[in-house]
């Protein structure tokens, strides 16, 4: 079962500050960006408006630690990787690197890294309140968490 996911995402110009470096807020819309796909390939949605209820994942928390600045146009590459899981709950862990394009495409040295925690969560359509719910069942069958590191 899947733990782990790589993307790559080219910064823009609209992501950047007037100094051509990376506005802090993207590295969230990337880590989010991240776990969307990673959802996707394995067949699921994050969000379902459905007849009976809406389900989707709330954030819990979110944080990123800034090592170094990504820079208009890089290319980074962006790696989630599960950790805890609950019944109700998923923690992400991503971390951000740069790829030298000039130099075959690898990857270089951790310029951020960031964490979201997330929480299934459910309305009825006559209540507007949403609750957390148990993560389904096809969601536990499709994705885990990282093996511990020894």
């Amino acid at each position: 079962m899947p733990h782990e996911y790589k993307t790559t995402r080219r910064v823009e110009f609209p992501d950047t500050d007037m100094a051509g470096i990376m506005h802090f807020t993207n590295f969230f819309k990337f880590m989010e960006s991240a776990e969307h796909e990673f959802f996707r390939t394995h067949g699921l949605t994050m969000h379902d408006n459905g007849a009976e209820q809406m389900v989707g994942w709330a954030r819990v928390s979110a944080s990123c630690n800034y090592l170094r600045p990504a820079h208009y146009p890089d290319l980074l590459e962006v790696h989630l990787l599960v950790g805890k899981m609950t019944d109700r709950t998923i923690q992400y862990s991503f971390s951000f690197r740069v790829i030298d394009e000039a130099d075959g495409g690898e990857p270089g040295p951790v310029i951020a890294k960031g964490e979201l925690v997330v929480s299934h969560v459910a309305k009825s359509k006559d209540d507007a309140r949403m609750r957390g719910a148990l993560i389904p069942e096809e969601v536990t069958r499709m994705i885990q968490s990282a093996p511990a590191e020894s």
